[in-house]
C-alpha cells in the first residue's frame, strides 16, 4: 500500500498579487518561512518541508469573489509551536490590519487556535493541539 508522507505544497490563486504578496510576504516573515521563488505572477515560501504557493488569477478568476462554503478551499492551518504563538501570531495580525474572524481561544478540547482571512477572503488559522 503506498502511503503519503506529508502534504508537499499548497498553491492559492489571488485577486490581486501585489497586495496578497504583501500579506503574506509579512505573514510568513513573522511564522519563520523564507521566500522559496518567485516569477512574474507567482511566489512561493518554505519551511522545512510546506510550502505555499500564490498565483495571480486569470482575468474570469479575478470577478469571483471567495466565499467559505463555497465547493473548494475552506481553511488552512499552521501548526505552531505554542499557545502563545498562537497569542503572538493574533497580536501580529492586528498590527497588520488582518481581519481576525474568530480570535484565539480554546476551540476544541486540548485546541487553541486564531482564525483570520487573507486579503481575498480565504480562511487561515494557527492553531496548536496537544499543550495544556
Amino acid at each position: 500500500m503506498r502511503r503519503i508522507r506529508n502534504v508537499d505544497h499548497l498553491v492559492i490563486t489571488v485577486s490581486d498579487f501585489e497586495r496578497s504578496k504583501r500579506f503574506y510576504s509579512a505573514l510568513f516573515k513573522f511564522l519563520g518561512m523564507r521566500v522559496m521563488e518567485e516569477y512574474e505572477g507567482a511566489m512561493g515560501w518554505k519551511n522545512g518541508g510546506s510550502r505555499f504557493w500564490i498565483f495571480q488569477a486569470d482575468a474570469k478568476g479575478r470577478r469571483h469573489r471567495h466565499r467559505i462554503g463555497d465547493v473548494g478551499f475552506h481553511h488552512y492551518a499552521f501548526a505552531l509551536r505554542s499557545r502563545k504563538d498562537v497569542d503572538e501570531l493574533q497580536d501580529f495580525l492586528k498590527s497588520i490590519g488582518a481581519k481576525i474572524v474568530d480570535p484565539a481561544g480554546e476551540y476544541y478540547d486540548n485546541y487553541y487556535a486564531v482564525y483570520f482571512l487573507d486579503p481575498d477572503g480565504l480562511k487561515l488559522e494557527g492553531m496548536r493541539y496537544g499543550q495544556r
